[in-house]
C-alpha cells in the first residue's frame, strides 16, 4: 500500500507540458514561425501548443473569428490524434473550438453533422474500453461494492438502484461477494436505469446468468429513461428492503435541465454579461465554504437568483426525492473537476483534467492502439466538445468538485458516511495487482479521491438517510436533520 497512497509531501513529476501551465504567458502573438517547431523537442512543442490553444480560446470567447481561424490553422500543423499527449489534446480541443465557431452558422453546422451516426453498441463498447484501459471505474466499483457489503451486513432483502446501469462487471463482483456470506446471500434486487433498452437487456442477461450459477435469489428491474425524467414509482421500492443507491459519473447531467429551466423562467439571465458572472465567481472563491455557509445560510434555502445551489432546483428536487426513499447507503462517483462557469474557465479546467486522462493512457497504452484512439475520440473528445462547444440543455458534462457535492447532498438531507479502511485497502490492492503505476488514492474527509500522480480526477463519497424536519417559512425552508441508525 505504500506507493498507492498520496503523500502530501511528495509531488510526482510527469513529462506533460501541462505542469508548466501556470508559469506561461497565455497570450501568444499571431504569426509565430510554427514550421520550425518540427525541429524542436516534444516538450517545447507541447508548451507552444498550450500557448496557442489558450490564445485561440480567448479569440473564440471574444468573438474574433478571423484571429481564431489563424490560430486554428497554425495549431493544425502540429496537432494529431495519433501523436504524443499534447498533440492529441490539441487535436480534440481545436475540434471543439471549431465546432463552437460553426454553431454561429446553425445551417452550416447542421449540414456538416447531419449524417453522423453513433450506434449505441459502439458507445457502450468505448465505455468498456475505458473501464479496461484505466483503473478509475474499477476502483469506483470496488469501493462502492465494499461500502454496500458493509452497510448490508445481515440484511435478508437488499435492493440496489443503479443510476447509470451499463457495466455488469460491478454487480457480478458483488454477487460473487454476497455468495460467500456466512449466513448465506440475501434476496437481491437491482433496478437498472439507462436510456437504451438494449443496454439493460444485456445487463439483465449477464446478471441473471451469474445469479443462477451462484444460486442467489435475484431479480433485475429495468427502467428505460433519462435520469432527469425518472419516475420514482418505477423503482418499486418495497417496505422491508434495505436500499442502496449507486451513481457512477451520472448525477452531474441533471444540472443541464436546471440551466434550461433558469433560461425559461428568467429570459434576461441569458443576456447577462460575462463580467457579472466573473465577479460572482470571484466573490465565491474569496470565501471559504464555512464562511459562505455562515453568512449566506438564508440564501441557501430561499429563492435567490444569486445562489449557486438554489439555481439548481431540478438537482435539489432529485436529491430530495432520493432522500425520500430512505436509503441505507448511497455511493456517488463523480469527476473531480469544475466544468462550469465562463467559456475560458471551463476551457482551462478541461485542459488540466483531460490532459491528465490523456497522460494516463500515454503511460500504459501504445499510441497505435485502436481501443485507445476510440476512447480518446468517442469518449474524451466528445466530452471535451460538449464542455466547450455546447451551452444550455445541450451541455451535459457539468462536472463539479467534491466540496460542491457535499454541500448539495447535505442540504438534501443526507449524512456523510466515511468510507472504510477495507475499501481503501482493496482499491490499493487492485492498483498493485494490475501494475497501475502513477495512480494514487487520497483520503479526504471520509471520501476517496482517485488521482493520477498528485492530481485528483474522480471522487467517491458515501451517504445515508437522515431524518429531517422542515420548518416552512414564506418562500424558503430550513431543514433540521437527525441521524437515524446505530452510529
Amino acid at each position: 500500500m505504500t506507493g498507492m497512497l498520496h503523500d502530501e509531501g511528495s509531488s510526482p513529476v510527469t513529462s506533460s507540458p501541462l505542469q508548466m501551465f501556470s508559469l506561461m504567458s497565455l497570450s501568444p502573438g499571431i504569426g509565430s514561425p510554427y514550421p520550425l517547431l518540427r525541429e524542436v523537442s516534444p516538450e517545447d512543442r507541447g508548451l507552444w501548443l498550450i500557448r496557442y490553444l489558450i490564445g485561440c480560446a480567448n479569440h473564440v470567447a471574444a468573438g474574433s473569428v478571423d484571429n481564431a481561424n489563424i490560430c486554428l490553422e497554425q495549431i493544425s500543423h502540429h496537432a494529431s490524434p495519433d501523436g504524443d499527449t499534447m498533440q492529441r489534446i490539441a487535436a480534440y480541443f481545436t475540434e471543439a473550438l471549431a465546432d463552437r465557431i460553426l454553431k454561429g452558422w446553425p445551417g452550416l453546422h447542421k449540414a456538416l453533422n447531419s449524417t453522423k451516426i453513433s450506434p449505441v453498441s459502439e458507445e457502450i463498447l468505448v465505455k468498456r474500453w475505458f473501464f479496461e484501459l484505466c483503473p478509475f471505474l474499477k476502483l469506483a466499483y470496488v469501493i462502492t461494492n465494499q461500502a454496500i457489503l458493509e452497510a448490508m451486513d445481515g440484511e435478508k432483502m437488499v435492493h440496489i438502484i443503479d443510476l447509470n446501469s451499463f457495466e455488469p462487471a460491478q454487480w457480478v463482483n458483488l454477487l460473487q461477494s454476497l455468495s460467500g456470506r456466512p449466513e448465506g446471500p440475501p434476496h437481491l434486487r437491482i433496478t437498472g436505469i439507462h436510456e437504451q433498452k438494449e443496454v439493460l437487456d444485456q445487463m439483465a442477461l449477464r446478471l441473471n446468468e451469474e445469479a443462477e450459477k451462484l444460486d442467489i435469489p435475484f431479480q433485475f428491474n429495468p427502467v428505460v429513461c433519462k435520469l432527469e425524467n425518472l419516475d420514482l414509482e418505477s423503482l418499486r421500492v418495497k417496505t422491508g428492503e434495505a436500499l442502496a443507491i449507486s451513481s457512477v459519473l451520472q448525477l452531474h447531467t441533471i444540472l443541464a435541465a436546471d440551466d434550461e429551466m433558469q433560461r425559461r423562467t428568467s429570459p434576461s439571465a441569458s443576456n447577462s454579461s460575462n463580467s457579472s458572472h466573473q465577479q460572482r465567481a470571484l466573490h465565491m472563491k474569496q470565501r471559504t465554504l464555512g464562511e459562505w455557509l455562515e453568512k449566506d445560510v438564508v440564501n441557501l434555502y430561499c429563492a435567490s437568483p444569486d445562489s449557486a445551489l438554489v439555481s439548481s432546483p431540478k438537482m435539489g428536487g432529485f436529491l430530495t426525492s432520493l432522500w425520500g426513499l430512505s436509503p441505507k447507503l448511497m455511493v456517488i462517483t463523480e469527476q473531480e473537476s469544475n466544468h462550469n462557469g465562463t467559456l475560458m474557465e471551463r476551457y482551462v479546467e478541461a485542459l488540466y483534467f483531460y490532459g491528465s486522462l490523456f497522460d494516463c493512457l500515454e503511460s500504459t497504452v501504445p499510441r497505435a492502439s485502436v481501443e485507445r484512439q476510440k476512447v480518446e475520440k468517442m469518449l474524451f473528445g466528445e466530452e471535451i466538445k460538449n464542455i466547450i462547444a455546447c451551452e444550455g440543455i445541450q451541455r451535459k458534462e457539468r462536472h463539479e468538485k467534491l466540496e460542491k457535492w457535499i454541500l448539495r447532498l447535505e442540504l438534501a438531507g443526507f449524512g456523510k458516511v466515511s468510507l472504510s479502511y477495507n475499501g481503501l485497502l482493496q482499491a490499493g490492492r487492485l492498483l498493485q495487482n494490475y501494475g497501475y503505476d502513477g495512480y494514487t488514492l487520497k483520503e479526504e474527509n471520509g471520501c476517496l479521491l482517485l488521482c493520477w500522480h498528485d492530481r485528483p480526477l474522480f471522487s467517491v463519497s458515501a451517504w445515508r438517510f437522515r431524518r429531517c424536519e422542515r420548518m416552512l417559512m414564506p418562500d424558503c425552508y430550513v431543514m433540521i436533520c437527525f441521524w437515524v441508525g446505530n452510529d
